[in-house]
């Protein structure tokens, strides 16, 4: 009320047609409300309104100080817009700083951050490309991409997508060395693999319940997505990757998804923040825009 005059609260009121819903709609008492009416009668010495227990209705003198009363009702309503797009921008205006894994952020997040930087050029966003584990809260990040967040309580998490190791090579090394057919037939073909794990010479595959473990060996190894398809696209040999690296090269052709009938492993990732009472503005917007630009990449994969 304390942005609202009398005379727009007199419009409200005739408006509203009663002075508990007038008083709703203006944030008061019904109390204030009526004594912000009777400094206005007061202030032009007449009567403004006839008051019943069933109805309000205007006097001659209220019917016409309404239409300035409206006018004004107007011009308040356009401040307070004012008013809160400027606190909207404030809040959008600053850093958010944010902590992913490193294939998934040289993958995604340079496109993607340039798209939501050209609508929200006032976030200033910060990345922090990581495989270790960061404490959001003690080392002062927003946002973070897990894949584990079960047994944490101090984080809030948000479904961002679920990605499964896609068995793929390039037409080159297929027309080489044949396509296999099966997962067993991958033993007659150089793998690339992966060494971030222990058992990155035994692949698993699954049809209908049952479970296929293939030994595999290949002339190169790393621990970095990345790498390991820069080699495919190569034609280094066959590679087992992520699904969410793979949406450009599958759909031009420079590397064919293999084995498609059996399934591998799935593996789901959230976005995830500190647990506080609020976001700020800023960290709201890219947390809603980051689900819906990955929840559209995973439907263009599905596409394929």
């Amino acid at each position: 009320m304390s942005e609202m005059d009398d005379l727009a609260a007199f419009a409200v009121l005739v408006e509203a047609g009663s002075f508990t819903l007038a008083a709703q709609q203006l944030g008061c008492s019904k109390g204030q409300l009526s004594k912000r009416i009777s400094q206005l009668e007061a202030q032009f010495s007449v009567v403004l309104l006839q008051r019943t227990t069933r109805r309000l209705s205007l006097t001659a003198a209220g019917a016409a100080l309404l239409p300035q009363a409206q006018a004004q009702a107007l011009v308040v309503q356009v401040e307070r817009a004012r008013q809160a797009l400027a606190r909207l921008k404030d809040d959008m205006a600053g850093p958010v700083r944010m902590t992913v894994p490193v294939s998934l952020g040289e993958t995604f997040f340079d496109g993607l951050l340039l798209e939501f930087s050209s609508q929200y050029p006032e976030v200033q966003i910060e990345l922090d490309l990581s495989n270790n584990y960061r404490d959001l809260s003690r080392d002062g990040y927003d946002l973070a991409v897990r894949s584990e967040v079960a047994n944490d309580q101090r984080l809030v998490a948000r479904p961002l997508l679920a990605w499964h190791e896609m068995t793929c090579a390039s037409p080159a090394y297929l027309e080489q060395y044949g396509e296999p057919l099966t997962p067993q037939a991958l033993a007659d073909h150089c793998c690339l693999l992966n060494s971030h794990y222990s058992g990155r010479e035994e692949w698993l595959y699954h049809q209908q319940h049952e479970l296929l473990r293939v030994r595999v060996s290949g002339p190169f190894a790393s621990n970095h997505y990345n790498l390991l398809k820069k080699a495919a696209l190569a034609g280094a040999g066959i590679a087992r990757l992520p699904s969410y690296l793979l949406p450009a090269e599958l759909a031009d052709g420079r590397l064919r998804w293999l084995l498609r009938d059996y399934q591998t492993r799935s593996m789901p990732m959230y976005l995830v923040h500190p647990y506080q009472g609020g976001l700020p503005k800023r960290t709201q917007v890219l947390s809603d825009y980051l689900i819906g630009w990955f929840k559209r990449s995973g439907e263009a994969l599905d596409r394929l």
